[in-house]
Parts: structure tokens; C-alpha cells; sequence
């Protein structure tokens, strides 16, 4: 027993550690962070430590480059009293000892030297910015104003250039908003978000100022690995692992495609704000709404036509579909491509014959353009006149698709020789998206020319692939149908909706919704109803906006109550937003909590906008469906004081006001208030008509404003000029049947009965309403001499 008596205290001693030991891996794993720990931003010079090997990779990438102070490191213009002339304007950029300078015409209209102070961007392009603060920032610390110049550095071609708003050659006036001291090239408003780390906008509404913050100029790590102070914490502690609640205490980027995806969206995307503060670790659809593949944004397939930033184009596509992410093309820390040419492709799609990168694949010389994969599958389009960008859906060319709905396709771009425009013609449109714009602005000679590419393309395609290559039916037939009300158009949408898959990405279903309210909102919302419980945010949100207009408040408040406890506030919004809008604000027990809270993120979210005149406008119209009018006319006057060029906001406040001169019409001791308010509307309108005519003019083909001004002139007396607009909106977007309306209206008040009655045949054709069939009714009965109404207002 005496070895007993030896062994035992020492099992016993290691029995105590092995339980010590035990006991503290057990603590020390479920260890975890308080709940109520929130990660703050700690900047780059805390992560460099540890991560020396991604900040090597990160210094000088874009996102590193994204903003920078104007410095003789930054700058990479010519400031060696160098000049630009655009139309009667001569630029000149200098230094000032260890000052960048231009002298241009500034905000006055008068010709000033201004410093710049910031640089954006390298390539391939850099422009500059210039801050107008005066007095009023509060700390050095904050930025003031920051005005974005046009006049623009071509890093490629290392030369001046000024960069003209897309599609306006003129020249801009200084209220313009286009010029650049306007609202369009405002810093804090348009560009800030995604150019700086952790940006605060703090736009002061009373004193129409900025004191705009950040924590660091550029996009830093924080940026899409959020906020770092628990990671910072979590690292520093003596421990064995990471937290078991929080893992590293970072955006969770690897456990799936679409948190890295959304990490890239805020930036990547042509979203609207729905709510501050999003990072990293949030879910995009709670801080942003993706535009849907809306006209002259996209085109009827959903390639980009304009600016789109690539969100909504990857999620149309089958690679997205099939969980590929951003990282699988592009190095996260550098930006670049992971491989080059076609081998960015080739890493994945490989095969043991070389299926793909062979002319057995593409028909093409080696070395040619047409045997890059980016060249046939992600079509190149130019944005700010040097910057070309390639359409991230990642298609299959289809010329066939061309030929139905003119849309673009990749091979047509490459073979636009085959058109036969007169070269002359050719010279003018050096792009293929010129030729497209061209097209769209109706252009004959152009889209026949395109035609002709369009039928040569598929000809050559079907040779090469067979009768039965692959011409699956697109969702862009479906939106064209919508957007042509031809007579399948709700056989079209129904097909797009009921689909899964690639084939029907939910922003193409999302926009198809939206869209359906060109058929009518009772239509609309029919088609809608499947899709309230859809599995996709985008969807859900864009169901509820089909309901916007129908008569049946009790059915709206039926169906989008539900959605008022979505687990997505951009859900939850739109369906308190249509709501309010259709005058549906109270719902019984606990849905009337819902919907208050709802509004209120609502009403925050566009308070992020609070620099804008349309935030106001909008909040001005929310306020009016709750009753409260003193808040409204607060609205809609900041509005005309932030944008005292913009129109809108004058005829929302003249409306308002025109309403409470009918109340105080009954009290006789309100003659003097009435007189004032009657004053005051009369000047409102007449302001609001200048600028409707000042857009109008600038924009002959957009039936909106046209329409509007249609709508001014009336209520200003001038009936014909009006007829004149109104028709104009009517034939320039020949499917909307409230322009129709309008138009009919007038003719039929200003005793122009036959051609009322034909544009009332028009309208039944188009919208075969009760209402509308009575209207045509009403006019069928009436001769060519009759009386027109007497009715004040139609």
C-alpha cells in the first residue's frame, strides 16, 4: 500500500489541476462580451498590428484612394498654370505656394479663385473639391460644404476635361442645380457615403449648414468589417478564444455570399436611404431599398444603362444565384482582379477539353476581342465621360431578344458595321450606348441601322449554335409588355411573378411589381397579392407599393397590416408608406402601434435627407394624410428655402394654403387673412410655373413635367398653352392613361368635343374603366356645338 500512499497525492494533485483546467477552457469559452456591448469605430492604426499583410495590399487600392486632403502626394492634376475653356468660360488651375487653385465661375455667377482642399478618386479619372464653410463650422474637425468641380483631371490621357452631366451639353447657370456649386454636386449629400469611413452627414435644417464628420477620409477596413472596438478588445484579452456569442467581434463576411455581398451593396449600389446607420454587420435591407430596373436606369433585360454600381445587375444573375461572391473575382484588400484576362473566368469555369476559352466556345480569333469572356458576357458601357464600366449580370448575348424589345447585346457592339449608317452619322456616335440613346430618343435612321445589326447577330448566332440554341423567354418580355400595355401584359407579369430561380431574380419580379401600377391600381394589386409573403425583402416592399391607389381601404389595410411586423424595415416602411398615402393612418389594437412606429422610421429615414427639398416635400404630404397641416406647411416651406430653385415645393404649399382659405371662407371676420393668403398663393404659382417651364423646356421628351406645367398653366388661366403640354405628355408617354385623362378634360372644357371623343376612344382602349367608358359615353352624346362645362376645376 506504501505506493498507493505515494501515487494518490499526486493523481489527487493532478486530478485538481486537470478540474482547474477544465473549469477555466470552460469559462473561458463561454466567456462572452455583455449584450449591451456596442462596437464603436477605433481607425485603421488599430488593425495594422496584427494585420500587416492586408494593410500592404490596401495601401494605395481604391478604396485607399477614394479621398484624400489636396497635397502635392494627392494631386494629380497639372496645377502648373494650366487652362480650360467650356463654351464662354476659361478655367484656370495654378498654385498658391503649397495651395491648389482654380479660378472659375463660382455660385454668383462671377468668375473666383477657390482652393481646393480635397481630391477625389485616381482613376481613370481625379476631381477636385472645393469647401464652402466661412463661419460657419463649429470644429476643424467637421467638414463644411464641399463642392465637387466639373472641371475633372483624365488620369489616362493626363489631361484637363470638364465633365458635363450625362446627356446635357449646355451651358449650366449658376442656380442650376447641375452646376457645380449645386445640390447634384454636393458632397455631403451626393457622394460622402460612400468615399469616407463612418460618415455623419449632421446637416443643421435651421441654419442650412453641414458639419459633416468622419472617422477616417477614405474607405477603410471598418467599412466592411464594421465597427472594430470589440474586435480590438476581444484580441487584447488574454484568452484562448474569441467570443462565443460574436465570434471576432467583426461583420461575419464568410458565413455566406450574401452577408459579404451585403457588406459591398451600401456602396456598389443605386439605392435609396431607408435609415441611418447602417455597417458591416447589419442587414442591408434594413438601411437601404435597391432601385428597381427602372426606365433610362436599366434597360427592359436589366442591363445597366445608366450608372448602376453593379448591386441590382449580380442579382440578376445565375452566379449570384449559385452563391458566388465578390471576393471569388476581385482580392478584397487590393480591389484588383484575382487573375487577368480570361483566366478570371477560367478558374472556375474549367473543363477537361477547354470547353469555354476555344473558338469551338466562341467563334472568334484567339486574341481578339470576341474571344474575351467579358467582352460577350459583361458588355462595357463609359460613365463620366473616361470611366468604363462592365455590366455585372453576366448574360448570354442575345441578339434575338434585341430584335423583340431593343435592348443592347454584345455582339452588336462589336459589329456595328453591319448597320450601314452613313459614316458621317457614325462619327457623331463613337459608342454602341450612343447609338442605343440615339435609338431611344427615335432616331429612325439609327434604329434601323440597329436592326440590321440586331438580324445580322442572330443569324450568325443561329448558324453557329443551331436553330435550338438556347432563347429561353426573358423577364424582359414580361416588363415590356407592362410597359407597352399590350394586350397579354397581365398574362406577361403573372408568368414573371409565379417564377423561381434565376431565370426570375427577385429584382426583376420586385420591378415587374412596381411596373404594374401602369395597368391600374385595382389590376396591380391583384397581380401583387402572391407576393406579400415573398421570400425576398425587395419583393415584399415592392407588393406592397402595387397596392398604392386602389379604393378599398379596408382590403389595403387587410393586406399590408401584416407587413408592418416584417422582420426587414424597408418591408415595414413601404407598407406604412402606402398606407398613409391612401389615407389609411389608424388600424385597429395593435396594428394602429405598428403602423405609429412604422411612420416613425419612415419619417427618420427621410430626416437622413433632411438637406433635400424632396425629404421635405414628403414629409410635408405625410404630415397632410395625419391632419396636421402646421406641420406640413413647416415642410414645404423648408423645402422652397433649401432649393429655392427646385420646383414642387411652391405648388405643394399653394395647394395647402388653398385649402385653408376654404376653411376660413366661413368665418366673415377672416376677409384680411384670405386677402393675404390669396396673395400668396398667386405668387406661389406663378413662381412654380417659371420653373416648370425652366424643366419642361430643358426636358422636351419627360411627359412628367410636362404634364405638371400642363397642370400649371391651368390653374393660371392659360388654357390652350396648357392643352399644348398636356397633349405633349400624352403622346410622348402614349400609355398612361391619367395624362389621357387630363388632356380630355381640357379639350372637352375648352369645347374641342371631336377631338376629346378621340382621345377619349384612345383612352377605353388603353384603361376600359367604368369611369372612363362613362367619360366616353358623356362625349359620344355631345355634337361638335355643345356647351362646355361650366365646372370650375376637372
Amino acid at each position: 500500500m506504501s505506493w498507493l500512499r505515494r501515487v494518490l497525492p499526486v493523481a489527487l494533485v493532478l486530478l485538481v489541476g486537470v478540474t482547474a483546467c477544465a473549469g477555466y477552457f470552460y469559462y473561458d469559452y463561454h466567456w462572452s462580451l455583455p449584450d449591451t456591448a456596442s462596437a464603436t469605430y477605433v481607425g485603421r492604426q488599430n488593425c495594422i498590428n496584427c494585420h500587416q499583410q492586408q494593410a500592404e495590399a490596401f495601401k494605395d487600392s481604391h478604396h485607399d484612394l477614394a479621398m484624400a486632403k489636396a497635397t502635392p502626394e494627392t494631386v494629380l492634376g497639372n496645377f502648373d498654370n494650366q487652362s480650360l475653356r467650356h463654351h464662354d468660360i476659361e478655367s484656370r488651375m495654378y498654385r498658391d505656394g503649397d495651395r491648389f487653385m482654380v479660378t472659375t465661375e463660382g455660385e454668383d455667377g462671377n468668375v473666383t479663385d477657390f482652393e481646393v482642399k480635397y481630391v477625389f478618386g485616381v482613376d481613370p479619372l481625379q476631381q477636385y473639391m472645393v469647401e464652402f464653410a466661412g463661419k460657419e463650422k463649429k470644429s476643424d474637425d467637421a467638414v463644411g460644404r464641399l463642392q465637387v468641380l466639373r472641371i475633372s483631371w483624365d488620369t489616362v490621357r493626363k489631361q484637363w476635361f470638364y465633365l458635363d452631366p450625362p446627356d446635357v451639353k449646355d451651358k449650366l447657370q449658376p442656380e442650376d442645380p447641375l452646376h457645380w456649386t449645386g445640390l447634384a454636386q454636393r458632397w455631403n449629400s451626393m457622394c460622402a457615403d460612400c468615399h469616407s469611413t463612418n460618415l455623419k452627414k449632421n446637416f443643421d435644417v435651421t441654419a442650412n449648414n453641414y458639419h459633416t464628420t468622419f472617422t477616417e477620409i477614405d474607405v477603410s477596413c471598418e467599412s466592411c468589417h464594421g465597427p472594430g472596438s470589440l474586435h480590438v478588445q476581444l484580441a487584447n484579452r488574454k484568452s484562448f478564444f474569441w467570443d462565443h456569442k460574436r465570434g471576432y467581434g467583426l461583420a461575419k463576411l464568410k458565413d455566406s455570399a450574401e452577408q459579404e455581398i451585403q457588406s459591398c451593396a451600401p456602396c456598389h449600389a443605386r439605392r435609396e436611404t431607408i435609415y441611418a446607420g447602417f455597417d458591416a454587420t447589419k442587414n442591408f435591407f434594413d438601411y437601404y431599398s435597391d432601385q428597381a430596373l427602372l426606365e433610362n436606369v436599366f434597360y427592359a433585360d436589366g442591363q445597366q444603362q445608366d450608372e448602376d454600381y453593379i448591386h441590382a445587375s449580380f442579382m440578376q444573375s445565375k452566379m449570384y444565384h449559385k452563391g458566388i461572391r465578390c471576393t471569388d473575382c476581385h482580392d478584397p484588400h487590393t480591389s484588383k482582379l484575382k487573375h487577368n484576362g480570361n483566366e478570371v473566368c477560367t478558374s472556375c469555369h474549367q473543363h477537361p477539353s477547354g470547353k469555354y476559352d476555344t473558338p469551338a466556345h466562341h467563334f472568334h480569333k484567339p486574341g481578339t476581342a470576341g474571344a474575351n469572356c467579358v467582352d460577350c458576357h459583361m458588355m462595357e458601357a463609359t460613365y463620366m465621360a473616361v470611366d468604363p464600366r462592365r455590366d455585372h449580370s453576366f448574360r448570354i448575348p442575345r441578339p434575338d431578344l434585341s430584335l423583340k424589345i431593343d435592348t443592347p447585346n454584345s455582339c452588336a457592339s462589336c459589329h456595328l458595321n453591319q448597320g450601314g449608317l452613313k459614316a458621317e452619322k457614325v462619327a457623331k456616335l463613337p459608342l454602341y450606348q450612343d447609338w442605343m440613346q440615339a435609338a431611344i430618343q427615335g432616331d429612325q435612321e439609327v434604329v434601323d441601322a440597329l436592326q440590321k445589326v440586331n438580324k445580322w447577330c442572330d443569324d450568325a448566332c443561329e448558324k453557329w449554335y443551331g436553330k435550338d440554341r438556347k432563347k429561353d423567354k426573358h423577364f424582359g418580355e414580361a416588363l415590356t409588355a407592362v410597359r407597352r400595355r399590350t394586350a397579354d401584359a397581365v398574362e406577361q407579369l403573372n408568368w414573371l411573378l409565379a417564377g423561381t430561380g434565376p431565370q426570375f431574380p427577385a429584382v426583376a419580379r420586385a420591378t415587374g411589381l412596381r411596373e404594374a401600377t401602369r395597368l391600374g391600381p385595382e389590376t396591380a394589386a391583384q397581380l401583387a397579392r402572391g407576393s406579400l409573403e415573398d421570400p425576398h425583402p425587395l419583393v415584399r416592399a415592392a407588393a406592397a407599393a402595387a397596392h398604392d391607389g386602389i379604393s378599398d381601404p379596408n382590403m389595403l389595410s387587410r393586406r399590408l397590416a401584416p407587413l408592418l411586423q416584417d422582420p426587414i424595415r424597408s418591408v415595414r416602411v413601404e407598407a406604412a408608406r402606402i398606407l398613409s398615402l391612401n389615407g389609411v393612418t389608424a388600424l385597429s389594437g395593435k396594428d394602429d402601434q405598428l403602423l405609429n412606429q412604422a411612420l416613425e422610421e419612415y419619417r427618420a429615414g427621410l430626416m437622413y435627407d433632411s438637406d433635400r427639398a424632396g425629404a421635405h416635400l414628403t414629409l410635408g404630404s405625410l404630415a397632410e394624410q395625419i391632419g396636421d397641416q402646421a406641420k406640413a406647411e413647416e415642410h414645404y416651406r423648408t423645402a422652397i428655402r433649401l432649393e429655392p430653385a427646385s420646383s414642387g415645393g411652391r405648388a405643394n404649399l399653394a395647394a395647402l394654403l388653398g385649402r385653408q382659405m376654404e376653411q376660413l371662407a366661413r368665418d366673415p371676420a377672416a376677409a384680411e387673412k384670405i386677402g393675404k393668403l390669396q396673395e400668396e398663393i398667386e405668387r406661389l404659382r406663378g413662381e412654380e410655373l417659371a420653373l416648370l417651364e425652366r424643366d419642361a423646356n430643358m426636358l422636351p421628351d419627360n411627359a412628367g413635367l410636362q404634364y405638371r406645367l400642363g397642370l400649371a398653366l391651368y390653374l393660371a388661366g392659360k388654357n390652350e398653352e396648357a392643352e399644348v403640354r398636356l397633349r405633349k405628355a400624352a403622346e410622348t408617354e402614349k400609355t398612361d392613361p391619367g395624362f389621357w385623362l387630363a388632356l380630355i378634360l381640357l379639350q372637352e372644357k375648352l369645347g374641342k368635343v371631336n377631338e376629346a371623343k378621340s382621345n377619349a376612344k384612345r383612352l377605353y382602349n388603353l384603361a376600359p374603366t367604368p369611369m372612363n367608358e362613362q367619360l366616353l359615353q358623356r362625349l359620344e352624346s355631345m355634337d361638335a356645338n355643345s356647351k362646355p362645362p361650366e365646372s370650375k376645376n376637372q
